[in-house]
């Protein structure tokens, strides 16, 4: 179908224009919401007949958006989410949510205005446009985190999740028991001399482990 623009939309053009597009684009969205007219003769003249006011509602409108996107531009919003320690939330974040975060801080902005190729589903700093006006696009930071002591690390260029995996690997596996340097191998610390029974505890300990790793296995008997 050739449609006239009554105002720029993105990859099909600007004020006037007069494109083709898919007959269910234009039918389910262009031409009930108003941003185009069907392309034929009459249509023609009446846009022809009132280019000059449109033009000039489109930048008025423009210049609004222009001054909200000052004030909203660069904004960030802190979501608390519940999520995995592999950092991937339980359900999501979607354009509701950020309409609503940016509202309680004063902005004015429709979810439809916000632009997400997908809910966001793991912590961190996300990106999110905000599309006030066809030729006004600003963008807001979406700091999804577990908690606001996480938000705030974020905040400051911390990965946490990274932060999280690198503690993990550091800590050992198992008791590990405190060593003295200065001690060759097999020599008992001093405070062990002292008291014999802690020696003689550690010794039937060594013994025991000794004879329960040498010990064979008992074979399972067959039932008569």
């Amino acid at each position: 179908m050739h449609i006239i623009l009554l105002e720029r939309i993105e990859k099909l053009g600007s004020i006037g224009d007069v494109v083709s597009v898919k007959d269910g684009y234009a039918r389910n969205f262009l031409l009930p919401q108003k941003k185009a007219l069907r392309a034929n003769d009459a249509n023609k003249q009446v846009f022809e007949a009132n280019r000059e006011r449109l033009e000039a509602e489109n930048a008025d409108r423009r210049g609004e958006a222009e001054k909200a996107g000052e004030k909203v531009d660069g904004a960030e919003i802190v979501l608390i989410r519940a999520a995995s320690n592999s950092g991937q939330l339980y359900g999501s974040v979607n354009v509701r949510d950020i309409a609503t975060a940016l509202e309680e801080q004063g902005h004015l902005v429709d979810k439809k205005q916000v632009i997400m190729g997908s809910p966001i589903k793991s912590i961190g700093m996300h990106q999110v446009t905000i599309q006030l006006h066809p030729e006004v696009r600003v963008s807001v930071k979406a700091n999804v985190a577990r908690s606001d002591d996480e938000a705030e690390l974020q905040r400051q260029g911390v990965d946490v999740m990274a932060q999280a995996f690198e503690d993990n690997r550091a800590e050992p596996e198992g008791f590990t028991e405190a060593q003295d340097p200065t001690l060759e191998p097999g020599e008992i610390p001093a405070d062990m001399l002292d008291n014999p029974a802690a020696v003689e505890e550690q010794a039937e300990e060594a013994t025991e482990a000794a004879e329960a790793a040498q010990e064979p296995e008992a074979e399972e008997q067959p039932e008569a």
